[in-house]
This record gives C-alpha cells, sequence and structure tokens, in this order.
C-alpha cells in the first residue's frame, strides 16, 4: 500500500547558469521538474511509501525522467512512456534575490494520453492518501476529467485528499481555476494554499473570512503558507500560527511550497499535532530555498531533524 499518490505532469526543467533576463542567459543546467512529482519526491525522501501517476514521452528525456524518479523509490507502475509525445520541457529565469519566472513548451504533452478510464482503481484502493495539484487540470480540459475520475475513486474507497490550489494563470484563466477548483472544494479534506491562492478561490485575504469558507466546504484542516512570515493552519475551529524558520541564503525559491506539502502530509499520516507538523512543513520550506532546483533541496527526514535540533548527525 502506498501512503501517498499523486497525479500530473513532469518535465525537463532547464535551469539558467546565470541570473537575470532568460534572454540573456546563455548556458542551462538540465534536471527534472512538476509540481506534482516534487511532492513525491518530497514524501518519499521523509520515509513515505509514494507513487506518480503520468505519462511521459518515449524519448530520452523521458526515459531521464522515469528513472530518476524511480530512482527516489517512489512507485512508477502507473506511469507510461508514449510513442509520438515529446516529453514537456521549461526554462527558467531566476532573478537575483531568488524570485524566479517559468517559460513552459508543452505542447502535445504525453499526458494527453491519460484518461480517465486508464486510472486503476486497485491504485487508489490501496492508498491513504490522494494529493492533486492546480496544475495538472490547468494544461488541458481533458485533465480535469482525469482529476474528476480520481477524486471519485478516493471518495469510492476511503482515501484523504490534499489539494494545493498552485495556481499558474500562464495556463489557465482565474475564473476557470476559480470554476474547477471550487467544484472539487467539498470532496476535500486538506487545502494547503497561498494566501493570493485562497484571495483568487474566495474573494478575500481576511483570514477570519478564508477559515468561514473552509468550514462551509467541510475541510478538516486548512493550511496557509504565509512565504516569509510564516504559515497557519485552521482545524476544528482552532487557528494556529508559527512564524518562518530563519532562511541563511536564498538560492532559489522554486519547491518551497512542494516541501512544505510534503511535510504537511507527513504529519498527517503520522497523527501530529498542529504545531508539529507547522514546524516540520515551516522547517522543510527554509531548507529547500537554500538550494537551486525545484527538487535538490528537499530533506531526507534526518537531515530536517538534525535541522530541528532533535538529531545529530555524525559525518566523519
Amino acid at each position: 500500500m502506498n501512503d501517498v499518490i499523486t497525479i500530473g505532469d513532469a518535465m525537463i526543467t532547464f535551469d539558467p547558469s546565470t541570473t537575470g533576463p532568460m534572454r540573456h542567459v546563455s548556458s542551462f543546467t538540465r534536471k527534472v521538474g512538476g509540481a506534482e512529482l516534487n511532492v513525491a519526491i518530497g514524501c518519499a525522501r521523509l520515509g513515505l511509501k509514494t507513487g506518480w501517476i503520468s505519462r511521459l514521452g518515449k524519448d530520452e528525456f523521458g526515459r531521464h525522467i522515469y528513472n530518476f524518479t524511480r530512482g527516489e523509490g517512489i512507485d512508477v507502475s502507473e506511469v507510461e512512456l508514449m510513442e509520438g509525445f515529446p516529453t514537456s520541457l521549461n526554462f527558467k529565469e531566476i532573478g537575483a534575490d531568488g524570485s524566479g519566472k517559468t517559460f513552459y513548451y508543452r505542447h502535445q504533452s504525453p499526458t494527453s494520453t491519460l484518461t480517465a478510464e486508464s486510472l486503476n482503481e486497485d491504485y487508489f484502493r490501496n492508498a491513504r492518501l490522494l494529493h492533486i495539484t492546480g496544475v495538472f487540470p490547468a494544461v488541458s480540459d481533458k485533465n480535469i476529467e482525469v482529476i474528476d475520475a480520481a477524486i471519485s475513486l478516493a471518495e469510492k474507497h476511503g482515501v484523504k485528499i490534499a489539494l494545493d490550489p498552485n495556481i499558474r494563470l500562464k495556463l489557465w484563466s482565474e475564473d476557470k481555476a476559480r470554476t474547477t477548483l471550487l467544484n472539487w472544494m467539498p470532496y476535500v479534506d486538506y487545502l494547503l494554499t497561498g494566501l493570493d491562492e485562497a484571495e483568487l478561490l474566495f474573494g478575500t485575504r481576511e483570514i477570519g473570512e478564508i477559515t468561514e469558507h473552509a468550514k462551509k466546504y467541510g475541510l478538516s484542516h486548512l493550511f496557509l503558507k504565509l512565504g516569509a512570515e510564516g504559515s497557519m493552519v485552521w482545524t476544528q475551529g482552532e487557528l494556529i500560527e508559527k512564524p518562518a524558520e530563519e532562511v541563511e541564503m536564498i538560492a532559489d525559491t522554486v519547491g518551497a511550497g512542494d516541501g512544505f506539502d510534503a511535510g504537511v502530509i507527513y504529519g498527517l499520516l503520522n497523527d501530529w499535532n498542529s504545531e508539529r507538523i507547522l514546524t516540520f512543513a515551516n522547517k522543510i520550506g527554509s531548507m529547500v530555498v537554500g538550494v537551486y532546483g525545484d527538487n535538490e533541496g528537499l530533506p531526507y527526514m534526518d537531515e530536517v531533524l538534525e535541522k530541528l535540533g532533535e538529531k545529530t548527525l555524525i559525518e566523519r
């Protein structure tokens, strides 16, 4: 049985060798990225049994992602390499302050061959939690149907559902994002969102008003990612806040939210209290931003515990 399963696209990510506008960058480093895959990697490194449902191009880039993912200990039995579909790409632009922009090249994505009918019901029956984001459904309307089916299978077999809106307005409109994600909200147990995304969904940045929406939709937990200000969780009528962990250096902010998600999922599946979950997830987010790359900074459990002062690592 997998503790966590997720469904979504993955891409070869080209990271720039220098900061600044991409038009002035002359070389890039090949890496692997994708919001859902990043969370799967984060969960696997923490020790959770993790599975990923996807399609990749039957090309060198697709094989690289497949082997990389399998090497992280993630179950890829529901991943297929598709002939005639190029593996998706994205190029990153990184500012001097660590902020970034992403430029996508994912026309004829191999995930377009993934259908609602192709989902393996046993894969959902043998899972504890389904993690979904707003990235995969933004790529095409057909992907919305796939997530609809995934949610139905999760509901049928008592699988908890975690949603990170992860709204990418380069991929779909505000109205389409809002309508689609709110349609799923009644089935979501755990919402993990940034404040900007919460405002797009609920029309407000006021925490009290956002929690009223959480009540309306019957959410078990609402996690708010507040960046440099830390994070909050609302559950059972109680709101708890934790300040951000100190960051020595910001190298690349991409992936910090995915790392936070992995920490939250780990804590939820292990029945931790809310304060413990926030402390743990905040620490992971602070570790991710210190490393270049989408998932290179996602830590192993021993590394997180060492940073929290709960374990001593002997290196020599």
